[in-house]
């Protein structure tokens, strides 16, 4: 029995040696049907989705502040703009189950790459795992990105380049094209995280650090494409004159100190920036004017009304 014990054990260290590659770790398998749970920030990341002028939490600099500005709303409306899918590093972080895959060499049996689907407008990502380099930074950039992985211990880390420009937070704060991302992928019994750090020399000041968990979910069907948005057609929505781009010129956006005046948050600590990111800030603050929270304010009213004041209609008068 010890004998056929090591024989067992000698087969399946070679088997798993043998599908990554002689001396590679293997971590474990990303294959398999993963439920989004958005314990972070759930209302920000599905719906009703961030309020325009809320930059907090973000290391934003001066040109993205002004770029979310001068963003409007209407311009999702716009056929150029409808189907447009999340990149890489929004994807994750938006609406999106997972329908993870792996892409394995026929002749060897060894694992070539991850492949990810399901997240929104289909853009499909894929996790090279054989060692290949990142392009020429002269390539197209696509939405996916180019992505590699390495496992260091039981830990994916996943180096991503070449990514399109898009959505940070889905009120104007956008990633600049030159943007990059590193992600590491962990298991913790039937639960996924993913830890995200973005770079973006144009946009941001430093590194923006996240976190996303997905939920091994084998029951969870297999949604069309059109379910995420893979299968958009774009089509004429409002009706606007040629060539109209919704815009807010420097300084005419009244909108974005809505959020301010909402929930009793200081204007300038809405305005995002590394600064007001840490404790520190906190001594800033206590110099601040705070503005009464319109919306507790209001809420409070309509819970607190006094239904003896209601108004009953008049009757009208006998004819």
């Amino acid at each position: 029995m010890r004998a056929i014990g090591a024989l067992l054990a000698l087969i399946l260290t070679s088997a798993a040696a043998f599908a990554q590659g002689a001396g590679e770790p293997t971590g474990f398998s990303l294959v398999g049907m993963w439920t989004g749970m958005y314990h972070e920030d759930e209302l920000e990341r599905t719906d009703p989705g961030p309020p325009p002028g809320d930059y907090t939490g973000i290391p934003i600099n001066d040109a993205a502040r002004y770029h979310a500005d001068s963003w409007d709303a209407d311009l999702v409306s716009v056929m150029e703009h409808q189907c447009i899918p999340h990149n890489a590093i929004y994807s994750m972080r938006g609406p999106a189950n997972l329908n993870i895959h792996a892409d394995i060499d026929p002749s060897t049996g060894r694992l070539l790459a991850y492949v990810i689907d399901g997240t929104f407008g289909g853009a499909t990502r894929v996790i090279w795992m054989d060692g290949r380099p990142h392009p020429s930074k002269f390539a197209a950039h696509t939405w996916g990105g180019f992505s590699t992985g390495a496992w260091e211990g039981d830990t994916l880390k996943v180096m991503t380049t070449h990514i399109k420009a898009g959505y940070l937070r889905r009120n104007g704060i956008t990633f600049n094209d030159n943007a990059t991302l590193t992600e590491f992928f962990d298991l913790h019994d039937k639960y996924l995280t993913v830890t995200t750090l973005a770079y973006d020399p144009i946009y941001l000041s430093e590194p923006l650090l996240r976190t996303e968990s997905f939920e091994w979910n084998p029951y969870q069907p297999l949604a069309p494409p059109h379910a995420y948005g893979a299968a958009c057609q774009p089509a004429p929505e409002i009706p606007r004159p040629y060539g109209w781009v919704p815009h807010h010129l420097p300084g005419t956006n009244t909108v974005v100190s809505e959020y301010s005046k909402a929930y009793g948050i200081p204007f300038d600590a809405t305005r995002g920036g590394a600064e007001t990111m840490y404790p520190e800030y906190r001594e800033k603050l206590k110099t601040e004017k705070i503005p009464p929270p319109q919306t507790f304010i209001t809420k409070f009213e309509q819970e607190h009304e006094d239904p003896s004041a209601q108004k009953t209609p008049e009757k009208e008068p006998a004819k």
